[in-house]
C-alpha cells in the first residue's frame, strides 16, 4: 500500500467512525500530499457517499449475489459483460 492510500484509508477510517472527532490536523497527511480545499471535500462526499449506501443496503437487508462474494473472496475482478 502507498503512503497515498494509507493516508486515505486513515482518513476515511476516523471520518467513517467518529466524525464528530474530526479536526483539522486530520487532513494534514492529505495536505502534505498536495491535496487542497477542494480534493479533500471530494474524498469527503466520496467517503459519505459510501457510508450511505452501505447503510442504505444494510438497513434493507440487501446481499451481495454470488459472483460478487466469490470475487471479494477470491480477489478476482468481475469482467464486464461484453455489449
Amino acid at each position: 500500500m502507498t503512503h497515498r492510500q494509507r493516508a486515505l484509508c486513515a482518513l476515511a477510517g476516523k471520518l467513517s467512525a467518529t466524525p464528530a472527532k474530526m479536526v483539522e490536523k486530520d487532513w494534514q497527511p492529505l495536505r502534505d500530499l498536495g491535496f487542497e480545499d477542494e480534493a479533500c471535500l471530494e474524498v469527503a462526499h466520496i467517503i459519505g457517499i459510501f457510508n450511505y449506501l452501505t447503510r442504505l443496503a444494510d438497513g434493507f437487508g440487501l446481499k451481495l449475489d454470488a459472483d460478487t462474494t466469490e470475487a471479494s473472496k477470491t480477489g478476482i475482478a468481475l469482467e464486464r459483460a461484453q455489449a
